[in-house]
C-alpha cells in the first residue's frame, strides 16, 4: 500500500490532468507537437515497425484476449507483458497510467496514433513490494532489454523512486540509489536508451532522475497553439524563492543538469483502460514521445543497413549515438527563414519565460545543457535529418552534418575537420555523450544482475567539446566550447564569428576508469553556400 501511495503522489499532476473525455486529436505527436506525422507519411513511411520499444512501471498496460475486461479493446498490440521478470496472469497488475503511456508510444487509433504505432512494446509491472523496491525494479528493467533476443532500442519510466523510501541514510540525488546504478549499467550492458519522467509533484519520486546514460526529460505545454513552454508543474528549476527546500530535493546535488530534453506534456489526449479518451498532463507523457521517437529513427537506421547506404553501420543502433542526435537536433531558437539557426522550428521557453539566448548555457562553457530546458525540445522531423546524414569518421573531412561512433584515448583527442566553409553568423549545434561506467558485482557470475547484488560506480571520465579554426592547434583559441567537469554530455550551440574553416575536437580530459572512452557526437552547421 505503501508503495501505491507514492506512486500516487507522483503522478499528481497526471491525475488532477485528467478531464472529461473530449474528441480532441493528439495534437502533441503533429505540426504543434514533435513532427512525428510527418515522418509517418509517404515517402518515408516511419512507423517503427519491428523496432521492439520497452516500459517499465508501477503495472501495466493490457492485452485484448488475454486481460478480460468488459467492453475493453486497446488500441495497441504489445509485444509481452510481465510481473518484474516473469510471466503475468491475466488481469494482473493492469493500470491505468501504464495503458495510458503505452497510447503515446504505440496506439494504432486513426483519431489518437501514438508517435511509432508500429513498434514492438514489451512492458513489466513491477507491483506494490513492500519495503521499497528498488532491487525488483532493476529486475524488471533488465528482463525488459533482455526482450526481442536482446535487441530493444529504448525503455521508457514514466515512474520513479522516493527518496524516503531509499535505503541510504540521508539520500540524496548523487546517482548512486541502487536503481540509478542498475540504470546506468543496463543502458551500457544492454545498449539501450533509457528515458526517464522527470520530476513534478510534491518533492520525493526522484530516482531514478540522477542517471547519467540516458535521457531525462521536462514536460512543455502549449503556447500560442505550440508546444513550445516548459510547464511550471515541472521541478527543474534552480532551488530559489518558496520551494527551494522542495526543489534541493527533486534535482541533482551540485552542478549537474538533470534535464536533457523537453517534449509534450500538457494535456495530451489518450485512451484509458475504458476506452475513453482523456486529457493528462505530466512527465509521464512527455518521457513516452522521447521513448517512441527512438523506434521511428531505428526503423529508418535498420533500413539504410538492409539497403547497405554508404556512411552507414551498426554503431547507427547505439545508445549513444540516438541520445546525441536526439539532443543536437532539438528546437532551441525558431529560424528566421535564413537557415543561419539550422531550420529550428519553435522557440522555447522556460517557466520563467526566458529562452535559450537567456540561459547560463548559453553563457558559460562550463555549463552545457540549462536546467529546466535541457537541450531544447524535441522534434523527431529534425532528428531524422540531423541521423539520416550518416556517420563520418574522423581523419578525412567530415560534411557540414553527421554523427560518429568512436573512441577517444587518455590524453588524446579526435578532430573532425569540417570539408565547407562555415558562414559567418551562422549556429553550430554540436552533443558530445559518454557513459558513466558502473559494474555489477556479479556474485554467481552468470553475467546478470540477481536480486542481492550490487553496482559499483566506476566514475566518469572527463571529455571536452571544441569547435576550432582549422589553422589552430590550441584549445584556448576556440571559438566555442564545453567543458564540464561534472557532466557526460557536453553540448555547443553558438554563432559563427566569421566565415572560414573549422574543426570539432572531442579531447580525454580527466581519466577516472578506462583508458579508452568511446563516445556518440553529432553536429549541425551551415554550409556557406547555403546560409
Amino acid at each position: 500500500m505503501k508503495r501505491t501511495v507514492a506512486w500516487v503522489i507522483s503522478s499528481l499532476t497526471t491525475i488532477t490532468g485528467i478531464i472529461t473525455p473530449s474528441l480532441a486529436l493528439n495534437t502533441s505527436i503533429g505540426e504543434t507537437g514533435i513532427y512525428a506525422n510527418r515522418l509517418h507519411e509517404q515517402p518515408l513511411n516511419l512507423t517503427g515497425r519491428k523496432i521492439a520499444i520497452g516500459q517499465v512501471e508501477i503495472g501495466r498496460p493490457g492485452i485484448f484476449g488475454f486481460d478480460k475486461i468488459a467492453a475493453w479493446s486497446p488500441t495497441f498490440k504489445l509485444a509481452g507483458v510481465y510481473y518484474q521478470n516473469r510471466a503475468v496472469k491475466s488481469n494482473g497488475n493492469l493500470d491505468n497510467h501504464a495503458a495510458m503511456v503505452a497510447t503515446v508510444m504505440v496506439s494504432k487509433d486513426k483519431r489518437l496514433p501514438g508517435v511509432a504505432p508500429d513498434a514492438r512494446l514489451y512492458a513489466s509491472a513491477i507491483g506494490a513490494i513492500k519495503g521499497g523496491g528498488q532491487p525488483q525494479e532493476c529486475l524488471a528493467s533488465q528482463h525488459i532489454a533482455q526482450q526481442n533476443s536482446g535487441d530493444v532500442r529504448s525503455i521508457n519510466f514514466s515512474f520513479g523512486e522516493s527518496l524516503s523510501q531509499d535505503r541510504r541514510m540521508d539520500a540524496i540525488l548523487d546517482g548512486n540509489a541502487h536503481l540509478t546504478r542498475c540504470i546506468d549499467w543496463s543502458s551500457r550492458v544492454h545498449d539501450t536508451l533509457y528515458v526517464i519522467a522527470g520530476n513534478q509533484g510534491t518533492g520525493g519520486i526522484p530516482i531514478p532522475t540522477d542517471h547519467y546514460n540516458g535521457i531525462t526529460t521536462a514536460y512543455s505545454t502549449k503556447r500560442e497553439g505550440i508546444y513550445s513552454k516548459v510547464d511550471f508543474a515541472n521541478l527543474s528549476a534552480s532551488p530559489v524563492g518558496i520551494g527551494r527546500s522542495l526543489i534541493k530535493r527533486e534535482i541533482n546535488v551540485g552542478p549537474r543538469r538533470g534535464i536533457n530534453l523537453v517534449a509534450p506534456g500538457s494535456k495530451v489526449a489518450v485512451y484509458d483502460l475504458a476506452g475513453s479518451i482523456q486529457k493528462v498532463s505530466g512527465t509521464s507523457f512527455a518521457a513516452p514521445h522521447i521513448t517512441a521517437s527512438v523506434a521511428l529513427l531505428q526503423e529508418f537506421g535498420d533500413r539504410q543497413l538492409r539497403t547497405k547506404q554508404p556512411n552507414w553501420s551498426l554503431d547507427s543502433r547505439r545508445h549513444q549515438v540516438n541520445k546525441a542526435v536526439l539532443l543536437n537536433s532539438a528546437d532551441k531558437i525558431e529560424d528566421r527563414g535564413n537557415g543561419l539557426l539550422l531550420g529550428m522550428m519553435r522557440t522555447i521557453f522556460s517557466k520563467s519565460h526566458y529562452t535559450w539566448f537567456d540561459s547560463e548555457a548559453y553563457r558559460n562553457p562550463e555549463i552545457p545543457v540549462d536546467i529546466e530546458m535541457g537541450a531544447g525540445h524535441l522534434n523527431v522531423l529534425r532528428a531524422y535529418q540531423q541521423f539520416s546524414a550518416g556517420q563520418w569518421k574522423p581523419g578525412n573531412p567530415v560534411p557540414t552534418m553527421g554523427w560518429d561512433y568512436e573512441t577517444v584515448t587518455k590524453d588524446n583527442y579526435q578532430e573532425y575537420v569540417i570539408a565547407s566553409p562555415l558562414q559567418e553568423n551562422s549556429f553550430v549545434a554540436i552533443t558530445l555523450v559518454w557513459d558513466r561506467l558502473v559494474e555489477l558485482n556479479d556474485k554467481n557470475k552468470n553475467e546478470q544482475y540477481d536480486l542481492g547484488e550490487t553496482f559499483d560506480d566506476q566514475g566518469l571520465n572527463n571529455l571536452d567539446l571544441y569547435l576550432m579554426s582549422t589553422d589552430s592547434n590550441n584549445t584556448s583559441e576556440s571559438v566555442c566550447r564545453s567543458i564540464s567537469k561534472v557532466d557526460n554530455t557536453e553540448h555547443i550551440f553558438c554563432a559563427v564569428p566569421s566565415t572560414g574553416n573549422y574543426k570539432i575536437r572531442v579531447q580525454y580530459q580527466q581519466q577516472m576508469n578506462l583508458e579508452n572512452q568511446p563516445y556518440g557526437l553529432a553536429w549541425w552547421t551551415v554550409n556557406s553556400n547555403k546560409p
